[in-house]
């Protein structure tokens, strides 16, 4: 296939809305093997590994963690790459090594299988995270001596819980990261530098974003202002396409706002909140989603649990079980997701009047 066919910067702001980054072509065997070489460069030797979701919370952590400690090799991981990470950790790792993984959540079992293996490994393993736990996970994390420390997810960010659970004398620098992290990551929205946070740990590389927050705190330099000023021209025409093509449809007693997109997910479901939805559905040409409640809908990790994912209350994510080969990403395209989008509104019908319990939120 030609390079260019899935050259971004060639692709129109309508084109580039609808189709997936070029990342998405590479065949995951090739990314796979790459990503193992690049573990066991960054793990060699690493007297403290940082196993965390490359978003502002978990490179908050990262940071939090490398200022305690001195050190922290970092490993990112995204929520489906959480087997691969803790493998990799197991078998790369140095023996006396402490591990910290941070602002992650096993969905299903699978997602811990090598949790013994990397506690043989390692002299340490560390957990830090906000998310909703299902008990039975929970208890198989606890069981298998890992020092587990969860926050209530309504009120904290996993960034909140590194800098109580560090011992640390943090400077008010880092107070104030903590507190503009969880701005975002909880959508409160009320400080304004939490969305420049968001977008620098999006569109810049993890190191690059860690070094810029050990440096300036949330108070980003003039040089990242005027970065995140340029990128933010592209993001807003695409939040664009994605709002003009969302559909309010009633679900039981919700109007859900579902769109699809390449796009920043929270800002379009704001302005879905804005026309009236309790929850928001965005779909992904990737194939993944996002689901966002709000005071009216506080539901959205029974939603996404349900179609192969999961999350807060108030923000999960989920990629449905639909995709067996191209042609069904074909369809996914040329339809604007419509199976996905139909799997995940299934999804609201099937909730129980009640909301589930054995969630472990706290420890």
């Amino acid at each position: 296939m030609d390079d260019w066919l899935i050259d971004d910067d060639r692709l129109s702001i309508g084109r580039k809305s609808v189709l997936p980054g070029e990342g998405f072509f590479i065949p995951d065997s090739y990314e796979e093997e790459q990503a193992e070489a690049e573990a066991a460069e960054t793990l060699a030797d690493a007297g403290v590994v940082v196993i965390a979701d490359p978003d502002a919370d978990g490179l908050a952590c990262t940071a939090l963690i490398r200022e305690a400690r001195g050190e922290g090799a970092l490993l990112p991981a995204g929520p489906h790459e959480l087997t691969e990470a803790l493998e990799w950790t197991a078998e790369y790792a140095d023996p006396d090594a402490t591990v910290f993984i941070c602002d992650l959540c096993p969905d299903r079992e699978s997602d811990i299988a090598p949790l013994d293996a990397l506690i043989e490994a390692v002299e340490r393993v560390v957990w830090f995270d906000h998310h909703q736990w299902p008990e039975d996970l929970a208890a198989d994390v606890d069981a298998a001596g890992v020092e587990r420390t969860v926050g209530d997810s309504e009120e904290v960010c996993t960034a909140d819980v590194a800098l109580s659970e560090l011992d640390y004398d943090f400077d008010e620098q880092w107070a104030d990261l903590a507190a503009v992290t969880r701005d975002h990551d909880l959508w409160i929205r009320d400080d304004p530098r939490s969305d420049d946070l968001a977008d620098l740990s999006y569109w810049s590389e993890p190191e690059e974003y860690i070094e810029a927050v050990r440096d300036h705190g949330p108070d980003l330099s003039p040089e990242f202002h005027e970065f995140l000023d340029e990128k933010r021209v592209e993001k807003e025409a695409l939040i664009e396409k994605a709002v003009e093509r969302a559909e309010l449809r009633e679900v039981g007693e919700w109007t859900v706002g579902v769109t699809y997109g390449r796009c920043s997910q929270n800002e379009v479901a704001e302005a879905l909140r804005e026309q009236g939805a309790d929850a928001a559905v965005i779909v992904k040409p990737a194939g993944s989603a996002s689901i966002r409640g709000t005071d009216s809908f506080e539901r959205a990790h029974e939603v996404a649990q349900q179609v192969n994912g999961g999350g807060h209350p108030k923000a999960a994510g989920c990629k449905p079980d639909i995709y067996d080969d191209m042609m069904d990403y074909a369809h996914h395209w040329t339809t604007q997701g419509a199976v996905a989008k139909q799997a995940i509104v299934d999804a609201f019908r099937r909730l129980p009047e009640d909301e589930e319990e054995g969630v472990d939120t706290e420890r």
